[in-house]
């Protein structure tokens, strides 16, 4: 009895180290993971790794066996990642100075290259946002300034993404676009000044501007309500017998426009003489 009592224990004991070496041994790759199965700290294989073009759900990502005692698994990140470097402040040719808010995008295609030189995924951006500040300097140093605010930038944040795009393949990566978000002249700069005033003289132009036009309006539509005025007078003025029966009219049309109001008069009262068949 107390043999088979042993051999169920050391059988339990066997399962469950059976089933803990077999958990060991499988690792389950995300479909936005790349893996890399490392061996004594080695690079052995990698499972997941970016394909141009690769379609979603065949990938090869899942469930991968290895070796539970001699390898481990890294993983390292398979989408496209942003890139933001802080302000740089750039010297153009005519010697001014712009700050320059710029961002990359770029996405690791080479796992084993990027763990081989950097580890980290931490590490890679740091060493790409130096490179990135870096060139940003050298290639819009050698721009005019009036040439950084205008859409001619465009070839030379082409020439930025593929002087950094040669240094981040060394890393494993590659850059997929740069963009500058923001060029803004240095606060309290002598041209920052220069064109604050001129903004404010603009806008003041403008209140005057208007002003005028306000006032020349209001005097146009005086002039015109006197001269309608004028008009109505004498046309009345030659049958006030007229005028007063239009007014009449007018006072009717205002006071029964609704077909609601009810009005209690004498049937001699003034209001009503037009109603009583007087003859003009």
């Amino acid at each position: 009895m107390m043999l088979t009592q042993r051999n169920i224990t050391i059988g339990a004991v066997a399962a469950g180290a059976a089933a803990l070496l077999l958990t060991m041994a499988v690792v389950r790759v995300p479909e936005d993971r790349q893996a890399i199965l490392l061996q004594l700290g080695r690079p052995v294989a990698t499972v997941n790794t970016y394909q141009p073009n690769q379609r979603f759900g065949e990938t090869g990502a899942g469930l991968v066996l290895k070796n539970p005692v001699v390898q481990n698994a890294v993983f390292v990140d398979k989408r496209v990642m942003s890139l933001d470097i802080p302000p740089q402040t750039v010297l153009s040719t005519d010697q001014l100075r712009l700050v320059v808010d710029a961002f990359a995008r770029f996405r690791i295609v080479d796992p084993v290259k990027m763990y081989q030189t950097v580890r980290t995924e931490e590490r890679l951006q740091e060493e790409l946002a130096r490179i990135f500040s870096s060139r940003i300097r050298n290639e819009l140093g050698k721009q005019r300034f009036d040439a950084m605010l205008s859409p001619e930038r465009g070839q030379s944040m082409e020439a930025i993404q593929t002087a950094v795009n040669r240094s981040a393949l060394a890393y494993g990566a590659e850059i997929i676009d740069v963009r500058i978000k923001r060029a803004d002249l240095p606060p309290g700069s002598p041209l920052e000044a220069a064109f604050e005033r001129m903004r404010t003289a603009r806008q003041q132009e403008a209140l005057t501007i208007r002003a005028q036009g306000a006032k020349n309006a209001q005097i146009i539509r005086a002039e015109a309500d006197a001269q309608a005025a004028r008009v109505y007078a004498t046309s009345f003025g030659k049958d006030p017998q007229f005028y007063a029966f239009y007014r009449s009219m007018e006072a009717y049309r205002k006071s029964f426009a609704n077909g609601n109001s009810n009005v209690v008069l004498s049937p001699s009262n003034e209001f009503l003489q037009e109603f009583q068949g007087r003859r003009r």
